[in-house]
């Protein structure tokens, strides 16, 4: 009993020493795929929604001036950072075609207005304060039909709920690997860490918060004529494939205008980057484009 308790109490105290130790910051090394005829622009802000000034990056084409651009904001999954879209995508080349791409900081939020943590109003963020800012500081279309959304992983489950949320807001959605069905995870001890955090974004199991958060309730209520054009794809490879596919079903039950597409590759960059085409290729289709004499070409 004696060692036990010499053992318990020496890991106290190497516990406390290093809790009170200054956090390590991760290197974090940029480097944007930039292409011929593309700019890249970083943003800090004040986020009223978040009581804090937040980052995002900006891609667009050169020569930009004169005119207004459609807009596509890009959300990084899990983990990641404003960064990651220009560092291990070849999404430049949309810019250079004639688009804004806007990539925000989302931290571990899911983009959705967090149940446990008041001052994090991620959803809020997204759809009026960084929308707002962008549209001050750079030639951004204003409308609804110039105005997409796409992300990856954590990123697809924020834009479905985005798009399903405020769908007076964009015209595509574009979900590469959504993590569509965190709000109905259960918690279990064997991902304790995960379990509080989905806690603290959805609410406790089985409470409204986590119910009003869930893709696959928000699809029963709402118009279907309202909703943006959803472009779904997961790897076959995928954890996720499974619930991904669910989803479409439910959206082609609820008469939804979708397409969803089951991929070679795993849950990673490599993948999502390949996936590049067949996603802006449906996003030109769906929003309005102007076309080369400057009339207003509008989508499917």
């Amino acid at each position: 009993m004696f060692l036990l308790l010499f053992v318990l109490a020496v890991l106290s105290v190497g516990w406390f020493f290093l809790s009170r130790r200054k956090p390590v910051e991760p290197v974090v090394v940029d480097h944007p795929r930039l292409v011929p005829g593309v700019i890249v622009h970083d943003v800090t802000f004040y986020s009223q929604a978040l009581s804090r000034d937040m980052r995002y990056r900006v891609f667009l084409p050169q020569d930009a001036a004169g005119r207004k651009l459609p807009v596509v904001y890009l959300l990084h999954g899990g983990g990641g950072s404003f960064h990651d879209w220009s560092n291990y995508s070849d999404v430049a080349n949309y810019a250079a075609e004639g688009m804004l791409l806007v990539m925000p900081q989302g931290d571990y939020s899911y983009y959705t207005n967090a149940a446990g943590r008041l001052q994090d109003r991620y959803e809020d963020y997204i759809v009026n304060d960084l929308t707002a800012d962008v549209e001050s500081r750079f030639p951004a279309r204003v409308d609804r039909g110039g105005r997409a959304i796409a992300g990856v992983s954590m990123g697809g489950f924020g834009v479905v709920k985005l798009a399903l949320d405020h769908p007076q807001k964009y015209a595509f959605a574009g979900a590469l690997s959504a993590a569509i069905d965190v709000p109905r995870r259960r918690f279990t001890w064997r991902r304790l860490s995960q379990s509080r955090s989905y806690e603290e974004i959805f609410g406790p199991d089985g409470s409204d918060s986590r119910r009003a958060s869930d893709p696959f309730r928000l699809v029963a209520n709402i118009d279907p004529k309202t909703v943006p054009y959803i472009y779904l794809t997961c790897g076959r490879q995928e954890g996720l494939l499974a619930p991904n596919r669910e989803f479409a079903a439910l959206l082609e039950r609820y008469k939804i205008a979708h397409e969803f597409h089951d991929v070679p590759g795993g849950h990673d960059w490599n993948q999502w980057n390949a996936q590049l085409p067949g996603l802006f290729e449906a996003l030109r289709r769906h929003l309005e484009l102007p076309d080369r004499d400057g009339r207003t070409r509008h989508g499917d």
